[in-house]
């Protein structure tokens, strides 16, 4: 299974910017998948994730302006970003669990002015 993310660029605070992660097996047969991010020199941590049924879940730092979602025909699953700030900088990763997890190689996402 391989995961690719894409749609990471250099965006001024308030902008917008799309994710994507594209699966070589269908999105649908992980029960979880969620986008991560991780700052230089500190850990990665769970931005948002959403489940085989649909439900979803965000950081407190992100809730309102983040939006996760699955497009079926793509076979992706995206990351709506709005209201940019510069604290969302950082390299933002897909994870797929189904038993095992899967990583991609992440996504640069810099925000600032």
């Amino acid at each position: 299974v391989q995961l690719v993310e894409s749609g990471g660029d250099l965006v001024q605070p308030g902008g917008s910017l799309r994710l994507s992660c594209a699966a070589t097996e269908s999105i649908f047969s992980f029960t979880v998948m969620a986008w991560y991010r991780q700052e230089p020199e500190k850990q990665r941590e769970l931005v948002a994730s959403i489940t085989a049924g649909g439900s979803t879940d965000y950081a407190d730092s992100v809730k309102g302006r983040f939006t996760i979602s699955k497009n079926k025909s793509a076979n992706t699953v995206n990351l709506q970003m709005n209201s940019l700030k510069e604290e969302d900088t950082g390299v933002y990763y897909c994870h797929g669990y189904r038993g095992v997890g899967y990583w991609g190689q992440g996504t640069q996402v810099t925000v600032s002015s």
